[in-house]
């Protein structure tokens, strides 16, 4: 049952853009006031989104809150926007980091800060609307949409080679863009064929991936793979992941949080929004493509974790980091159970979150020693006992320590993988044992042991605004890493939806009322993705 929205979707939408459009009035030399009005429509985004999680019915399947307006008719676009428990999820995600971020710059941007901040809500309005919107023409508009304050924010703001890093930002995400929008008309007019003379054609995305369904496999292979190229570029797959080191080392520290923590989840939620459904039917087919996939993703998880462990900068460790992380997530979601779909979109909020709080924390280290080098630090725990105790305590939910976040989504997506292949799960492991590796070591290197450099001797601890946005995010690792079932709920309804779609035999409907609210698979007899 479809709830009515009020707009409300609207609302979340279009609230960072108003702050954007405000911020056009408000006078160059008011920094204060730039930065007051940021941070409060940061906060009333975070706000606005909230009125998701109470009004959206968590064992729903389907889109809610729906919206829908004719918008460009000669050509069938139409503004849609609808929502579901995994974009409710992501959407949370996006409003909470973005929030935070805002906040984390307040004392980091002193020039050109009104400009800054309208990037910032403007990139907020983009990503938002990759995730709520249900027109395939809407989707490109809001995804090529936050490509430009992203390169802005990278090339204004950002380090030493920040033009280099934009640009390569620019081009790689580009190209990938311009297979993606022939691969969205390809689907559209081979959607046109099948229509009456003379009626018009639509971008409507689940209409559009239903008669997917009906193309020969050949088609859909090429769609597939147009699509692909987009999703592996943004998570980013291996090899298609080397704008991302430069992006972060050069970004100021809201662009990296934001880069790290929800840009990257476009890419993973393309792949399970658009990729899946577009998989050929024909078995031996659609194995030899799932076996490419999981092969980019295993490489991604091991050759991203032992990169980390010869980075001498923090923040390309925390990039390459990234590369190992989402080859966790592009893992589960494409061994096509439901625990490895639930399971992945789980560590992309869990990936959020922790990832997002290492640079944050390493932001604050850079506002006081300007400085991102590991060789710069050592001994901190002694001048800075709160910040390092906070910092542990996000290290250990980044690598996977029970009674944490990270450990609740590695440990499904392992279990869903490990039914369908005991040897992915064995390989996906050893990225595990690498990532606490290299997790461990920059935490040893940075904050135990005698203070290397006289200047890290009188470093302040954290003051109110850096605990006021550290502190939600320790919250939310304990809160996922101990009762995870509310982020489940939301989750299993989708889930089981797209795996009876693109996997039936991995999915089974189990009917007993004491396993209504779990997310669990049978046991296949036939495995369609079996390496063996």
């Amino acid at each position: 049952m479809e709830h009515s929205s009020n707009h409300l979707l609207s609302v979340i939408l279009f609230t960072p853009l108003v702050g954007a459009l405000l911020l056009l009035f408000i006078p160059r030399e008011s920094q204060n006031l730039h930065r007051l009005v940021g941070n409060l429509f940061g906060v009333l985004g975070f706000i606005a989104s909230l009125s998701l999680l109470i009004h959206f019915p968590a064992g729903s399947a389907g889109y809610e809150f729906k919206e829908a307006a004719d918008w460009i008719p000669s050509i069938g676009a139409r503004y849609s926007l609808g929502a579901d428990g995994i974009s409710v999820l992501l959407v949370m995600l996006t409003t909470l980091l973005g929030m935070l971020a805002i906040a984390s710059s307040w004392s980091a941007i002193q020039q050109r800060t009104k400009e800054y901040y309208i990037l910032l809500l403007l990139l907020q309005t983009g990503m938002l609307g990759v995730f709520l919107s249900l027109d395939f023409f809407l989707f490109y508009v809001f995804w090529e949409v936050m490509l430009v304050p992203m390169y802005f924010l990278i090339g204004v703001w950002g380090s030493e080679r920040r033009l280099y890093a934009a640009i390569k930002l620019f081009l790689y995400t580009l190209a990938g863009s311009v297979i993606m929008l022939l691969a969205i008309l390809a689907l559209y007019f081979n959607y046109a064929k099948t229509l009456p003379q003379g009626a018009m054609g639509t971008f409507d995305i689940p209409t559009l991936l239903a008669a997917a369904q009906q193309f020969p496999d050949s088609l859909k292979t090429w769609l597939f793979w147009g699509l692909f190229f987009a999703f592996a570029v943004k998570v980013p797959m291996f090899p298609f992941h080397t704008w991302l080191p430069d992006a972060h080392t050069e970004a100021p520290t809201a662009g990296s949080v934001i880069l790290a923590g929800i840009v990257l989840k476009m890419g993973t939620y393309g792949f399970l929004r658009f990729s899946l459904p577009l998989l050929p039917t024909d078995a031996a087919l659609r194995a030899k493509i799932i076996h490419m996939v999981i092969a980019l993703s295993l490489i991604s998880i091991i050759y991203g974790a032992v990169v980390c462990l010869r980075q001498k900068d923090t923040k390309r460790l925390l990039a390459y980091s990234s590369v190992s992380h989402l080859g966790f997530c592009t893992l589960g979601i494409f061994a096509l159970t439901p625990q490895g779909l639930a399971g992945s979109v789980l560590q992309q909020i869990n990936h959020g979150i922790s990832t997002g709080a290492l640079f944050l924390l390493f932001g604050v280290l850079y506002e006081r020693r300007n400085t991102s080098l590991i060789c710069e630090f050592g001994g901190l725990a002694t001048p800075m006992p709160n910040f390092a105790a906070i910092y542990l305590i996000i290290s250990l939910s980044s690598l996977g320590m029970p009674l944490l976040n990270g450990f609740i989504g590695e440990f499904t997506i392992l279990q869903g993988v490990f039914s369908v292949s005991k040897t992915w799960a064995a390989w996906a492991s050893v990225g595990i044992v690498l990532g606490a590796a290299y997790l461990l070591w920059l935490y040893q290197r940075t904050m135990l042991g005698p203070i290397t450099h006289e200047a890290n001797k009188s470093l302040p601890d954290l003051n109110p605004r850096e605990y006021a946005v550290l502190l939600p995010l320790v919250a939310l690792a304990f809160w996922i890493g101990i009762y995870p079932r509310p982020f489940f709920a939301y989750l299993e309804k989708p889930v089981q939806r797209i795996v009876q779609q693109v996997n039936p035999a991995f999915y089974q409907l189990t009917t007993s009322p004491s396993r209504t609210s779990s997310i669990s698979f049978s046991s296949p007899t036939s495995n369609p993705v079996s390496p063996n």
